[in-house]
C-alpha cells in the first residue's frame, strides 16, 4: 500500500511539472531561450540576428528575409555561432521548429542571452501569409 500512494505522489508531482511547462527551456539566469508563434517571432526579429539552421536545399526554397544560413548538420556550425554576437537577441527557425529547438539550446550553453525559436519553423511561417525570399 505504501508504493501505491508512493507512486502516486510521484505521478501527480510529475504531472505537475510537466503542465507548468511554458514554452521555455531550463535556461542560466539572466537569460532568454524561447519557443514563441509566428506573431511574437515577427515581433522579435526587428533588431535581431535572424539564424536560418535548414539545409542548403532547404535555404534555396526560401527564407525569412535578412537571414543567415548555419547549417546545424555541418562540421562549421559552432563556429557559424561564434560569429553571431552572444549579447543581441537571436531569432532562429528552421523547417520545423526541432534543429531551430536544439540550436536555441546549443545557444544558450554557449552563453547567448537572447535567443528566440520559431514554433512550427518556416512551415509555421508560411501557413501564416508571412514574406519569404529568395536568397
Amino acid at each position: 500500500m505504501k508504493i501505491i500512494s508512493y507512486l502516486s505522489i510521484v505521478l501527480v508531482m510529475g504531472l505537475f511539472m510537466v503542465s507548468c511547462s511554458n514554452g521555455q527551456q531550463k535556461v542560466a539566469e539572466g537569460t532568454i531561450a524561447e519557443d514563441v508563434n509566428v506573431e511574437e517571432f515577427a515581433k522579435h526579429i526587428d533588431g535581431a540576428q535572424l539564424l536560418d539552421v535548414r539545409t542548403p536545399d532547404e535555404w534555396s526554397e526560401g527564407i525569412i528575409e535578412g537571414a543567415t544560413m548555419a547549417n546545424i548538420y555541418e562540421d562549421d556550425f559552432d563556429a557559424n555561432l561564434a560569429k553571431l554576437d552572444k549579447e543581441k537577441p537571436v531569432a532562429v527557425y528552421c523547417k520545423s521548429g526541432g534543429r531551430s529547438g536544439q540550436a536555441m539550446a546549443k545557444m544558450n550553453q554557449l552563453g547567448f542571452k537572447e535567443v528566440y525559436n520559431l514554433k512550427g519553423g518556416i512551415g509555421a511561417w508560411n501557413g501564416a501569409d508571412k514574406l519569404t525570399v529568395k536568397p
